[in-house]
């Protein structure tokens, strides 16, 4: 497949200084006969991804939704009737609810795009939820991890081509940050805005990415990716299990759940004990080791990079810095994580370190930055994709 972009771009894609998310002079007003557009924010994750849209004219969003980033293709022979319509390709939660009559494909591995097929059909599905007429030209800002490759981003650009019609790649961690601002709380006495000096720290699924926001589009230097995430964690945990309790059958997807419910970072807990089903039968585990370990060892991965990127910060402001250090995406979800590595930070000689969560509604900040941005975004800086 190829594609036509309007420039090459660089590893780093350019965006302003500072992008003005307020300005009513940024948002296209449609002119008679214009197709209607759909704007997009779009965070294409490993294990899930969330889009928020809306009509380019209001400031109204028409689409929210959250949903597992997986794809199904029927079996061969399957039976007339047992999927509705006998669809023969299914994403989310239809594509899960249907895994014994389907091949299952993940997209995405370790942040980027491992299926560039699958992916296609993937973001054509999120196509039709977010406009259903077909008719509306939809610009969409996609998050990519800290310092994505070209080839990662030329694969996004490919799924994306004739499917949505502009597009714009962003950082995930700058996004998540935007998305975390508190826009009505801008501008009191006691409000820290994140976008002005912060650190971010992003654990999804397939990466951990750090980054620097200093109240400007971060550079190479302001960011680290580290594929080591959830998805790795997951695997610790499922070599450790196999060695204890060999020939256990535990899925990805069940061990998955057991580390959402009993994950957590500091001193070894015991007894940690969990129930499970083997077999059919139900048996009792004792994990405690096992998930510490592997939670401990995703603080261990990504602790060097933040010290990296303190060194980096100018030292008139490296102390507020310090003070607005913020753990989002999935991994925030992990018990004692930002007590720990705050912890850790005065236990190095840091001056006065604090680090907090992104809070419930982690799933959705790096789409509701793309989407403030895409409302920002001048039109020179969309990319215009061609099938």
């Amino acid at each position: 497949m190829s594609i036509i972009t309007a420039e090459k771009k660089p590893v780093v894609s350019p965006l302003p200084t500072v992008i003005n998310l307020t300005d009513p002079s940024v948002m296209s007003m449609r002119r008679p006969n214009e197709r209607k557009r759909i704007l997009v924010g779009f965070d294409l994750g490993t294990n899930a991804s969330c889009i928020l849209a809306g009509v380019a004219e209001s400031r109204d969003i028409t689409v929210s939704s959250v949903i597992p980033s997986v794809v199904g293709y029927a079996r061969e022979g399957l039976v007339d009737g047992i999927i509705a319509g006998n669809a023969t390709t299914l994403i989310g939660e239809e594509a899960l609810n249907h895994r014994l009559q389907l091949k299952m494909i993940a997209p995405l591995a370790d942040g980027i795009i491992a299926d560039v097929g699958a992916a296609r059909d993937y973001i054509r599905r999120l196509r039709t939820i977010i406009d259903p007429s077909g008719d509306a030209e939809i610009r969409a800002v996609v998050g990519v991890p800290a310092n994505a490759g070209e080839k990662a981003r030329e694969d996004i650009r490919a799924c994306a081509a004739g499917v949505f019609d502009r597009v714009l790649l962003i950082p995930e961690p700058f996004l998540a940050a935007l998305g975390f601002r508190d826009d009505a709380r801008l501008g009191h006495p006691n409000y820290v805005d994140p976008v002005t000096n912060s650190l971010f720290i992003d654990i999804g699924g397939g990466t951990t990415d750090l980054c620097l926001i200093q109240g400007c589009f971060p550079g190479a230097d302001d960011q680290i990716s580290m594929a080591f995430a959830g998805d790795g964690i997951d695997k610790l945990i499922e070599d450790d299990l196999q060695r204890m309790y060999p020939n256990n059958g535990l899925t990805r997807s069940s061990i998955r759940k057991i580390k959402e419910e009993n994950s957590y970072v500091g001193p070894i807990r015991k007894p940690l004990d969990v129930k499970v089903l083997i077999g059919g039968k139900n048996h009792t585990l004792e994990l405690g080791e096992v998930i510490g370990r592997a939670c401990n060892r995703l603080l261990e991965k990504f602790y060097p990079a933040l010290v990296t990127l303190i060194s980096r910060t100018p030292s008139d402001s490296v102390a507020q810095l310090l003070e607005n250090i913020v753990i989002t995406g999935g991994g925030s979800r992990i018990r004692g994580i930002d007590t720990v590595l705050q912890q850790k930070l005065m236990d190095d000689g840091y001056a006065a370190p604090k680090v907090r969560l992104a809070g419930q509604d982690y799933k959705r900040f790096v789409a509701i930055g793309a989407l403030k941005a895409a409302r920002g975004a001048r039109e020179d800086q969309w990319q215009h994709l061609l099938a």
